[in-house]
């Protein structure tokens, strides 16, 4: 079993808000993100393989929200040197070696489980931002794409909470752009995931990523969720929210 660590998030001196009073004890010890069984399957194929293909694992990891965001988190926990710590998920695999991905892969479940339509269809959301995500950068020289890609899949961090049960006895909703910032830095998510999240707690923005991922909801088709981030370029779905 994955060992846990405590950490603690620094306070962030340039938020224009404090961080609701149930983040700090929430974040302590939240539980494993799932991964899609489609996700897990793939990853069963390509370890049967005579030689694991990195490139073509790091992909299928790359697809799903809970398999990129677990990952991560072991990273965050294991390779405690942040200057040092890979933000790529090729890195994070070689770093930590595939034995300990995999059991962090098959850490949680949702299979036959009450959560998995809202889990397949926000990890869907996530998927579809990141790859618009992508392609709006491609048109920005300063920006890297994959970095843009990163930034759109963990967009939706802060409706996990919600997606995965976690609120307890709470009836209050959960700040998504506030929960996410919480979990990206107790996570140790890469940088731009921090960015993003610090960013929109902001009233101005440094960094291009709440611009890119706004542009990224712009081409995106579906609206099979409620995205927070969504409510500037399709408010009537958010007439009764």
């Amino acid at each position: 079993m994955r060992k846990k660590t405590v950490r603690r998030a620094e306070p962030d001196t340039n938020s224009t808000r404090e961080l609701q009073p149930w983040a700090g004890e929430f974040a302590q010890d939240l539980p494993d993100v799932p991964v899609l069984p489609e996700t897990l399957l793939r990853v069963d194929l390509e370890v049967q393989e005579p030689c694991v293909d990195l490139r073509e694992m790091s992909e299928v990891v790359l697809s799903d929200l809970g398999a990129t965001v677990q990952i991560l988190r072991l990273a965050g926990l294991e390779l405690s040197d942040a200057e040092t710590r890979p933000a790529r998920i090729e890195d994070c695999i070689c770093d930590l070696g595939l034995s300990a991905c995999l059991e962090a892969l098959w850490a949680g479940t949702i299979a036959n489980d009450y959560r998995y339509e809202g889990v397949v269809e926000t990890w869907a959301h996530s998927r579809e931002i990141a790859h618009y995500s992508k392609l709006v950068a491609e048109d920005m020289p300063d920006v890297n794409p994959d970095e843009a890609y990163m930034v759109g899949l963990l967009h939706t961090i802060g409706l996990l909470p919600q997606a995965l049960g976690w609120y307890g006895s709470q009836s209050r909703p959960v700040d998504a752009a506030l929960a996410g910032l919480q979990m990206a830095r107790q996570w140790a998510l890469p940088q731009v995931a921090v960015e993003y999240f610090r960013e929109l707690n902001l009233e101005h923005c440094t960094s291009p990523w709440p611009e890119i991922v706004h542009r990224a909801h712009r081409f995106a088709s579906r609206s099979s969720i409620l995205c927070p981030m969504e409510r500037g370029v399709r408010p009537l779905l958010y007439r009764a929210v």
